[in-house]
């Protein structure tokens, strides 16, 4: 869910402008001075709605890429979707965090293996803080090879690894993030780059910037991809009106995408959506309906896609941006 912020909160603190000769999108060879996304959906697998708006971004919209909550109720549904669509762009979106009320999750590795990560309920922590607090590097590193390994288990290869609400960019985590990440020769979200738009909704502060370099040098080097932007802000352009139609929700969200891309620097940017098609019962879940029911039209509009053809963005995905790579010396 809320990915970017917590990301932005944990890493922004550690990082500067990060001077480059090219952007990692050039490096991995794409024309220079293009603008070149990822349009990924978090939360697949988390309910039936979360699957649907997936499903339907990606397969009558724009978006290119998704992760999967391997914990939840729904993965079974959305894990079958995969396999009858082998080139659908998929990785595990890791999850250490249950933050609903009336809906939540466990760990995978077992109470004996993890007990860090259980709550009082027998469920995932609701924050990352708590999670910061009670868990180990081992738990958490233990968690998210089974993780890994339950998605391999339904005969699908993910493209990609990330994380729910950020908790694994807390420093107490993030070197195992990369750890697992190089070890498992999965790509890993990290933006190490120029992280213009992640500098337009925080305060930077200096002295960190050889630090963040460093982790996205050390990714590079072991022949994963790098980020080098992040954007997340679409969970937070919730609409005032719960009733808006779903005409006017999909002109909003439209145009703050717009807005958005326009403000976008050249380089490589992943940019987080959430997406469902929303039900009734859903709102017995979270009263985040609104918004991921607008980030799915804003997807689909028509619109939207004129206006990167128009603009030349290119449009890509995680397993692209892989094979790529392996053609990097």
């Amino acid at each position: 869910m809320k990915t970017f912020y917590y990301i932005t909160t944990l890493l922004i603190g550690m990082m500067t402008a990060n001077a480059q000769d090219l952007t990692y999108a050039e490096k991995l060879g794409f024309p220079k001075g293009k603008k070149v996304f990822v349009l990924h959906i978090d939360d697949a697998g988390m309910s039936y709605e979360a699957n649907r708006g997936t499903m339907r971004a990606t397969g009558e919209g724009i978006a290119t890429s998704m992760s999967v909550m391997m914990p939840c109720g729904w993965v079974p549904q959305f894990m079958t979707y995969l396999k009858q669509h082998p080139t659908l762009d998929a990785g595990v979106h890791l999850t250490l965090t249950s933050e609903w009320n009336n809906y939540r999750w466990s760990p995978l590795a077992g109470k004996a293996t993890v007990p860090g990560l259980h709550d009082e309920q027998g469920a995932f922590w609701h924050s990352v803080a708590q999670v910061v607090e009670h868990a180990t590097p081992d738990e958490v590193e233990a968690e998210m090879r089974v993780q890994i390994a339950r998605f391999r288990a339904f005969g699908v290869e993910p493209t990609h690894l990330d994380s729910h609400m950020g908790t694994l960019f807390d420093p107490k985590f993030l070197e195992r993030y990369v750890k697992v990440g190089i070890s498992e020769r999965i790509p890993i979200l990290f933006p190490g780059g120029h992280a213009t738009l992640i500098k337009q909704v925080t305060k930077m502060q200096p002295g960190q910037q050889q630090m963040i370099a460093a982790i996205g040098q050390q990714l590079w080097k072991a022949g994963l991809p790098v980020f080098d932007d992040l954007d997340g802000t679409s969970y937070g352009w919730a609409p005032e009106n719960a009733s808006m139609s779903d005409a006017d929700l999909q002109k909003m969200k439209t145009d703050r995408f717009i807005d958005l891309f326009n403000r976008a620097q050249p380089g490589l940017t992943y940019v987080i959506m959430h997406c469902a098609d929303t039900t009734p019962t859903f709102s017995e879940i979270t009263s985040s309906g609104p918004t991921r029911r607008g980030d799915m039209l804003a997807m689909m509009d028509s619109r939207l896609k004129q206006y990167i053809q128009q603009q030349g963005i290119i449009l890509t995905t995680c397993r692209e941006l892989a094979e790529r790579r392996k053609n990097v010396k």
